[in-house]
């Protein structure tokens, strides 16, 4: 690649996944927002991730069941009022909380959800899934060191407590501890070897460690057990795209089929056009991208890359990467980037300018 052809490869992957009902829990969503994996050039990867938003609800015979959260936390709270010293009281508002919190995404609900359990548990400090719903709690609000201990202490009580492993190998996934992750989610699998939450996450800890056979056996087995599940196509397309291989447009195509707003999949999809120098088509997908966010800053920076590159329309080039910068004024690459269209055209004093302004942010040449 030439020393003007120079962008940025960004997936930042958002996968929703939820967990398979067992025996008399139910588990909610789990949102991981893994953002954000670069490709800086050639080989730089930057690897950013975050887990939000993981709770389990267990679900019983109360008369609260049935009525809305609020309705439930009202009888609750007069019943709690008649009788303080209630652990199961405590635990049961507790799940209404949390489950408000996903809802609302508000966290003041999971912090009086830890209030509740921290009561429970010094009434009744002998059940597990007290301790599994306090771990998820605090994870819930990134608390991971007292979502850790919590858990802990749910498993101390029940060694094989498959929330308590579920929820283990999450803190050790979110944390890379892979080895750890690996140990809690193959005992979540010998109870429930179709668990979706724990095949995906074993298959991505394979991606990252770079033993992608494993990591394709997963996506794919998980491919044949739940044939709409979106986040499996999707990570099997990143990874035949980085390969090139013509696999990635298929998987990308039936991820889009299932969630045609994911931006990540658009995303990949407009990278393989881009590689394959088909603008055209990858502009329709940075078109699609910008419809649905138009201060995504990748795709303006790689629609200017390709006029610059592909199309020599050195204006056009220009006015998309300002559009980049105007997302992000410290977007270095699309300083250097538009350097380089200013020095194409002859524009000495602007292409300096540029250069001067993408070093002082941190770009490097020879990183190129």
């Amino acid at each position: 690649m030439s020393s003007r052809q120079k962008y940025i490869f960004e997936i930042s992957k958002h996968a929703f996944i939820y967990a398979i009902p067992k025996k008399k829990f139910h588990f909610t969503y789990f949102f991981f927002k893994n953002a954000v994996i670069l490709r800086m050039r050639k080989t730089t990867y930057i690897i950013i991730f975050a887990a939000i938003l993981v709770f389990m609800t267990a679900c019983g015979s109360n008369p609260t069941d049935k009525l809305p959260r609020e309705d439930a936390l009202k009888v609750l709270d007069a019943k709690i009022k008649k009788d303080n010293d209630n652990a199961a009281l405590y635990y049961e508002r507790a799940i209404i909380l949390i489950g408000l919190g996903k809802e609302k995404q508000q966290s003041q609900y999971f912090r009086d959800a830890i209030s509740d359990l921290e009561k429970a548990t010094n009434i009744d400090d002998t059940k597990a899934e007290y301790y599994t719903a306090l771990g998820d709690a605090h994870f819930s609000i990134g608390n991971v060191g007292d979502s850790y201990s919590a858990l802990q202490q749910a498993l101390k009580l029940d060694a094989n407590n498959f929330e308590a492993c579920l929820k283990m190998g999450e803190i050790a996934f979110y944390s890379k501890d892979y080895d750890r992750a690996m140990e809690s989610l193959s005992k979540v699998t010998e109870q429930d070897k179709n668990n979706q939450t724990a095949l995906f996450m074993k298959g991505f800890i394979y991606k990252e460690t770079g033993d992608t056979a494993n990591a394709v056996y997963y996506f794919r087995h998980l491919n044949e057990l739940y044939p709409d599940y979106e986040p499996a196509y999707e990570e099997l397309g990143m990874l035949y795209a980085q390969h090139r291989n013509k696999l990635g447009l298929e998987y990308l195509t039936t991820a889009l089929s299932l969630e045609p707003k994911n931006i990540n999949v658009l995303y990949g999809l407009a990278m393989l056009y881009q590689d394959a120098e088909e603008a055209d088509k990858a502009t329709e997908y940075y078109v699609k991208i910008l419809e649905i966010d138009p201060n995504y800053k990748y795709a303006w920076f790689n629609r200017g890359w390709m006029e610059m590159v592909l199309y020599e329309d050195y204006n056009a080039a220009i006015d998309f990467f300002n559009k980049a910068i105007e997302c992000d004024p410290q977007y270095a690459e699309a300083y250097y980037n538009r350097g380089l269209t200013y020095q194409t055209i002859g524009n000495k004093a602007k292409a300096t300018a540029d250069f001067d302004k993408a070093r002082q942010l941190g770009y490097e040449e020879n990183n190129d």
